[in-house]
């Protein structure tokens, strides 16, 4: 028997680690998915999408990290030319908080996931939470 294995072509979903590492491959993997998508690296939609990667991983491993416990990237291309990005961490207990401080160093992530992204939110799982963000593609 000849059994074919097909991947969907409008999503990837990938474990990473929780460390900085883990969240700099998403960025790539980010980057390298658009561009085989037709979005090439040099493309308003493209830098997009790795910034708000970015935003989203570095908290991830950041806020959201449990040692011995990885984060999930998913890219899915939605019907109406929208990307969701979604990224999955294992901790429930932390909830998305805004910058308190405006001159401190940390805590600015979010507000440029909202600038950059059409719409977000964040879901909760049974183990953790899914923070994802919604941009169009065209």
């Amino acid at each position: 028997m000849n059994a074919e294995i097909s991947t969907p072509t409008d999503e990837l979903t990938q474990r990473l680690s929780a460390t900085p590492r883990g969240a700099r491959l998403a960025r790539r993997l980010t980057g390298a998915q658009l561009a085989e998508w037709g979005h090439p690296h040099d493309t308003d939609v493209n830098d997009t999408a790795q910034h708000v990667v970015a935003e989203l991983a570095a908290n991830a491993v950041t806020h959201g990290r449990v040692p011995g416990r990885d984060f999930e990237l998913r890219l899915l291309r939605l019907p109406g030319n929208t990307l969701r990005i979604e990224v999955s961490d294992p901790r429930g207990d932390r909830r998305l908080r805004y910058v308190d401080d405006e001159y401190g160093e940390h805590g600015r992530g979010l507000i440029l996931v909202t600038l950059l992204a059409d719409t977000w939110g964040v879901t909760e799982r049974a183990v953790g939470k899914t923070v994802w963000a919604g941009i169009g593609l065209g």
